[in-house]
């Protein structure tokens, strides 16, 4: 009886050893492909790390421009989201990045997509998707116009969409329009000519995603929206293409390109203080 005892417990413990083994070998791709990816980086600057999710934030300074970089693994989908509006719910209305980040207990955010000013308010640009629904209903791609946001399985989704069954058979869960993309599928876009000159150089804001699903967000500085500096979105779509981003889009910029982290405004909006808008992404310990 001892002796069954003794080999049921050594049993065990080989069966416990080998799903150890296991576990930890099925993750070593993962963590060789985020070595590789966070080594393009460099040192982190700030980390926030929790159950739902981990950021890192890193300083980007190629010579020809300067700013930041925001990695982001999503632990939980839900640790993701975006915010419409001000506290008011009216048509129409905006609030800083850090006035959303506050309101919603976020950890971190930026502005999101762009905006239209009329009817006494500023209104998001073309389709947005908030809350299960459109908010002033599916339009269809114009011009270079594109859809960013995140399906409810947490991944980046985006892109031109000429239909609406084509934007909903991808599971949105939030999202809104700007211009251009920058990457689709590892590949560099073309990008509209308008947007090569009009302005060359600006502060910027930028989202993507590597193959794992993890999001890197670049938010440049600037301190002239003429143009007199910032970065191209040449350069950004160099940059992202160099760090291993699949794909990219770019995001409303100029004096609204804001990003806080841990209750502060990491960059300097041209500006000389946020710019209030209508739509941000967030993100949640």
């Amino acid at each position: 009886m001892k002796k069954t005892a003794k080999l049921y417990q050594q049993t065990t413990a080989s069966v416990g050893t080998i799903l150890r083994t296991a576990e930890s070998q099925a993750a070593r791709p993962e963590q060789i492909y985020n070595r590789r990816i966070t080594s393009k980086l460099g040192v982190p600057i700030e980390t926030v790390n929790s159950d739902r999710i981990r950021i890192e934030l890193y300083k980007i300074n190629p010579g020809t421009y300067h700013g930041y970089a925001m990695k982001v693994k999503l632990k939980d989908p839900s640790a993701m989201s975006m915010s419409l509006g001000s506290e008011s719910g009216r048509p129409g209305s905006v609030e800083t990045t850090m006035r959303a980040v506050s309101r919603h207990g976020a950890v971190a955010g930026i502005n999101a997509g762009g905006y239209a000013d009329g009817n006494g308010g500023r209104h998001p640009l073309s389709t947005t998707f908030y809350k299960g629904k459109y908010v002033s209903g599916f339009q269809p791609s114009f011009k270079d116009l594109s859809f960013v946001g995140m399906s409810k399985s947490g991944k980046l989704i985006g892109g031109k969409f000429y239909n609406q069954s084509d934007l909903d058979r991808l599971d949105p869960v939030f999202g809104a329009t700007f211009v251009p993309v920058l990457l689709q599928n590892g590949y560099k876009t073309t990008i509209p000519e308008k947007w090569r000159t009009a302005p060359g150089r600006a502060p910027r804001t930028v989202i993507g995603n590597y193959k794992d699903d993890q999001l890197l967000i670049l938010v440049t500085e600037g301190y002239d929206e003429k143009g007199k500096s910032g970065a191209t979105l040449q350069e950004l779509q160099n940059k992202l293409k160099k760090l291993g981003v699949i794909d990219a889009y770019n995001l409303d910029g100029g004096g609204s390109a804001s990003l806080v982290l841990n209750g502060r405004v990491v960059n300097k909006p041209s500006d000389g203080s946020l710019r209030p808008v209508p739509t941000h992404f967030l993100f949640f310990e």
